[in-house]
């Protein structure tokens, strides 16, 4: 027990509450806020921002951290009371760096620009997202050099703030293999793309009939509904304000029928993480998921390695044919599989097959590194993207709306986040490998029963939140830290013998 952590114990406990409001705007601006709401509402995120910043920085929690980080003091506090107070120096390092008032401009900045980019996409407009983007690009290159320390790269900085197990380094290394190993099986697949035929999936699917499925699907999965809600938005995401409150959105497209069924795969494979984490962490600094990478890990672990199965399908297909009889009718589940698997270069990320899906991060990744090294400007940036998607892909973005236009993240400065994806897919084949080792995984699939699977992650990754880093847990999980050639195989192996290559 430890007096000095229960003396600093309100202000994180204020600090909690000001980002959970914060948490809640941010949703609701994405969800329901009509569209005039974006700059008043940015006001309100941009004062609860600076209070939440003044929760930490101030004199009291500096002296009572500096203590608590002292030998004497750490040897009286529990685990989850160390990891709560490394995160809170991680955290107040981060903010002590940046200006108050600099602070406050860019949360209101952010906020605004969320809606610029969404008008700007769907009007194809990039010029008129060009300007806020130098805006939030100034101030990230401005507070990276605030945080970076020992000639440290202000990319590296960004790319701790989601992921701490890799840096430039570790990355240039996956993505090197990625290239190496996934573009030459993708141009031989793509030339093959006619073999497989998924004219199906762009008839006509009534979105009402969508929204119902979609929400069984993810009932199926595990989402509990006493614990949380799906709402609607451009861009599918997850959120949570703790592991009794987690929100999904989905998003639903008339004529791809694997669109919204996929993502809210995906986004139910984040909320699960959530809802799982141990009561004891939740609200606490150390209560969400442990990095943007291993988070990834978990929504691509069921939107992949098991949605993507048939063992999966198996008990479900029937109950889709029999939402849309018409569209599916001459369909066979052996079509299907054969379908929701097929690969070739594509345009769009969030649509992307599992096989082109690292090479779009790998794009997003080599355009931050040079963003952040001062090789281009905002203004050459569409540009970039079109050649590089022409290079490793093999086509070219007739738009901006599909092309530079098309994620979100920087909008809101969320440099540093993309090779999370990428990681947390190759994390999610390690894991898939390993349990396929412990359990009869494919069994519990083919029988309907994903309660053994879930409670399984759950004691080895989701309970912990972020009291360990994605090393740590793919060790105490599997034995072995971060393997990237588990998903090299994954891939090969699933697309050779798909395409009988």
């Amino acid at each position: 027990m430890s007096k000095t952590f229960d003396k600093l114990q309100p202000y994180l406990d204020k600090t909690m509450a000001l980002q959970t409001a914060r948490t809640l705007f941010e949703w609701d601006d994405e969800t329901a806020a009509p569209y005039e709401a974006a700059n008043n509402t940015s006001k309100v995120i941009g004062i609860l921002s600076n209070e939440y910043r003044n929760s930490l920085i101030n004199d009291e929690v500096r002296k009572l951290l500096k203590k608590l980080q002292e030998e004497k003091e750490q040897a009286a506090l529990s685990e989850k009371e160390k990891a709560i107070i490394k995160e809170l120096g991680r955290n107040y390092e981060q903010l002590e760096s940046i200006p108050a008032e600099e602070y406050r401009a860019f949360s209101e900045l952010a906020s605004k620009s969320c809606r610029t980019w969404a008008r700007a996409k769907k009007g194809n407009k990039y010029e008129d997202f060009a300007p806020i983007l130098k805006e939030i690009i100034g101030y990230k290159k401005k507070f990276a050099g605030y945080r970076a320390k020992n000639g440290k790269k202000p990319y590296e900085v960004l790319l701790s703030d989601f992921e701490e197990s890799f840096g430039i380094k570790e990355l240039d290394i996956f993505f090197e293999k990625v290239k190496k190993e996934l573009i030459p099986l993708l141009k031989e697949v793509g030339s093959k793309a006619d073999t497989i035929d998924k004219s199906y999936n762009y008839l006509n699917y009534d979105i009402d009939k969508q929204k119902e499925f979609c929400k069984f699907l993810s009932g199926y999965l595990g989402f509990d509904f006493n614990r949380g809600v799906i709402a609607e938005s451009a861009h599918p995401f997850t959120t949570q304000l703790h592991n009794h409150d987690v929100r999904i959105t989905d998003r639903y497209i008339e004529d791809n029928l694997e669109s919204a069924m996929f993502s809210i795969i995906h986004e139910t494979g984040h909320a699960i993480y959530e809802m799982s984490i141990d009561d004891s962490l939740t609200q606490t600094l150390v209560g969400g998921g442990t990095s943007m990478g291993m988070h990834e890990s978990q929504s691509r672990f069921f939107e992949n390695n098991i949605g993507r199965s048939k063992e999966f399908w198996e008990p479900l297909y029937d109950k889709l044919v029999a939402a849309y009889p018409v569209q599916l009718k001459e369909i066979s589940l052996e079509h299907f599989i054969k379908g929701i698997n097929k690969a070739a270069p594509s345009l769009i990320r969030t649509e992307a097959d599992e096989l082109s899906y690292p090479l779009h991060i790998l794009i997003r990744y080599e355009i931050e590194k040079m963003i952040f090294n001062d090789e281009v400007t905002v203004d050459d940036l569409p540009n970039v993207w079109n050649k590089k998607y022409q290079e490793y892909m093999g086509i070219t973005p007739p738009d901006n709306t599909s092309g530079i236009l098309q994620d979100t993240h920087w909008s809101m400065g969320e440099f540093g986040y993309f090779p999370s994806y990428a990681i947390g897919s190759a994390v999610a084949a390690q894991i898939y490998h390993h349990m396929l080792e412990v359990m009869p995984l494919k069994d519990y699939l083919k029988d309907g029963n994903l309660t053994p699977i879930r409670e399984y992650l759950k004691d080895t990754v989701h309970k912990y939140g972020a009291t360990k880093n994605t090393n740590q847990i793919l060790k105490d999980m599997t034995g072995e830290e971060f393997n990237a050639d588990y998903y090299i195989n994954y891939l090969k192996e699933k697309y050779e013998l798909l395409y009988e290559i």
